[in-house]
């Protein structure tokens, strides 16, 4: 990258050390645009959403998040569904919400006909983020609805699944701590992650049981849910407003 690029803008905290120890361009962190939306998300009344979906008050909710790609859809839909089953077994009802894109409506629908517990399907980005404000726990793919979770404060498991040929080169390349780019950025294995063979119904149930009621484990994740999103944001204001001085010090710094 050092060839083509002058001076990268960095999302994450992290990201700025990496650049310097591999020898790529100049990086400075600005922070993750969802910092800024998390005024915007604290003041979002989900009462629509739950008066919509006519969801029970004395229920345990959760949000499931199988992917926004068919790829990811494909290998966690059918996993997350025993996940589901195995939780009803265990704590009897329960609502269960899943945002999805239009695109894959038809898809998921199909999906998750046979389900004992129907998932209410949401569409929009609003009533994904409302959907995230009234679920208890989150089941989701590692990505970026993880960092989207954590700025709604949504206790969360996280799972994923690569095609089996892909795996082993995968675990090669890869060096980091965690997958989960929350736990990447407070520098700590908050919430739970499941990979590859590790990713079973049977571990991804048991590891959100406790998420759903008053635990320990739940009031772990909440008290550094509150802490993330301070360290999505460098201190120099808003992230785009620290972006753009970035760019405008470097062209001001090339143009002289």
């Amino acid at each position: 990258m050092r060839a083509y690029v002058d001076h990268l803008l960095a999302l994450l905290p992290f990201e700025p050390d990496a650049h310097a120890r591999l020898g790529g361009p100049p990086c400075t962190y600005v922070g993750h645009p969802l910092a800024e939306a998390a005024p915007w998300l604290r003041d979002l009344d989900p009462s629509p959403l739950a008066d919509q979906l006519e969801l029970d008050d004395k229920l345990p909710k959760l949000v499931v998040l199988p992917g926004s790609r068919r790829s990811e859809v494909t290998r966690l839909l059918s996993v997350f569904g025993q996940v589901v089953e195995r939780l009803h077994a265990r704590l009897g009802r329960i609502e269960i919400m899943m945002p999805v894109a239009e695109s894959l409506r038809a898809f998921v629908e199909s999906g998750v006909a046979n389900w004992s517990i129907r998932p209410h399907l949401v569409a929009g980005h609003d009533d994904k983020f409302r959907a995230f404000k009234l679920a208890d726990a989150a089941l989701a793919a590692s990505g970026t609805v993880t960092l989207e979770l954590a700025v709604a404060g949504t206790p969360m498991v996280v799972a994923y699944k690569v095609e089996p040929l892909a795996a082993p080169i995968l675990r090669r390349l890869i060096s980091a701590q965690s997958i989960v780019l929350p736990n990447l950025i407070l520098g700590q294995n908050v919430f739970p992650e499941f990979i590859q063979e590790k990713c079973t119904s049977s571990a991804l149930a048991e590891a959100l049981v406790p998420l759903l009621s008053d635990t320990p484990d739940r009031r772990r994740q909440l008290a550094a849910l509150a802490t993330v999103c301070s360290h999505m944001n460098s201190g120099g204001g808003a992230p785009s407003h620290a972006a753009a001085r970035v760019v405008l010090d470097h062209l001001h710094t090339r143009h002289r």
